[in-house]
């Protein structure tokens, strides 16, 4: 069992910056795949970033490219998400996801992602 806590969300001007953490538990963490989800009021999950389990590789979705950065630290059982150049459309609840067995090309596919997290609040003024 892997239990994921977010933390770092808030309330940001646009073009500000903001990083999220999640905290995962469990001493398989650097064997998973981590995925950052978020969830826009009224709208449907989406996928933002993921990293492999050794960090080498990293996707994006095509609105974050350029402007948000995933990273881990598998000492730390810790995934980071930084935003930067925050626009007010990624105003969503941001959710952590872990998964184990996750190739590169399923990165985006939220069905694979067996843990999430509670979820952490980003909200960007204009």
């Amino acid at each position: 069992q892997v239990q994921l806590v977010e933390s770092g969300g808030g309330l940001v001007q646009a073009g500000g910056s903001l990083r999220l953490s999640c905290a995962t538990s469990g001493r398989t963490f650097s064997s998973y795949v981590m995925g950052w989800f978020r969830q826009a009021p009224g709208k449907e999950r989406e996928f933002v970033a993921a990293i492999s389990w050794s960090g080498d590789s990293t996707y994006y979705a095509d609105s974050v490219r350029g402007r948000f950065t995933v990273s881990r630290d598998n000492a730390k059982n810790t995934v980071y998400l930084q935003m930067n150049s925050l626009k007010p459309e990624d105003t969503a609840v941001y959710y952590c996801a872990a998964g184990h067995m996750i190739f590169y090309m399923d990165f985006a596919a939220e069905p694979r992602y067996n843990y999430w997290g509670q979820g952490t609040q980003v909200t960007v003024s204009s």
